[in-house]
């Protein structure tokens, strides 16, 4: 059913993100799916707010995110399931519907912690990549 999914995980918070990853090797167990693991580095938002960086500033971010990415599969992820590793730049929500469409995702799959009182159900993220996904997506509740 599923042969292509996609994991998004957030390393600022790993104790949250991996709440998710026994659901998701699950399935692509179940199911003999392709597990692409996806974390994103955000941007600085504002042009103006990069300059305050040396030239090479993003690109060494975004390596050092890429190397925790793949220790953080290792550590979690069982030996067997066939992985891919996959760094966004950019906002959350929109990297990971754009990576969703390119790598055919049929199904994306993110961690939301339990609401709380005053607290939205879903975060905005969550919540952005239910709404406008074009596949199936499972929130995970940690």
């Amino acid at each position: 059913m599923y042969k292509n999914i996609l994991l998004s995980v957030d390393l600022g918070d790993e104790p949250s993100s991996i709440k998710s990853v026994p659901t998701a090797v699950e399935y692509a167990q179940a199911f003999g799916a392709t597990l692409r693991v996806m974390t994103v580095v955000p941007d600085f938002g504002m042009s103006i707010v990069g300059s305050f960086f040396p030239k090479e500033h993003e690109k060494t971010i975004i390596e050092s995110v890429r190397q925790k990415l793949h220790e953080f599969v290792t550590a979690h992820i069982p030996k067997g399931i066939k992985v891919q590793h996959v760094v966004g730049h950019g906002t959350v929500y929109e990297e990971v519907l754009r990576v969703a469409g390119e790598v055919d995702a049929d199904l994306i799959m993110l961690g939301a912690s339990r609401p709380r009182a005053g607290k939205f159900l879903l975060g905005p993220n969550a919540a952005r990549v239910a709404r406008y996904a074009e596949c199936s997506v499972l929130v995970v509740r940690g």
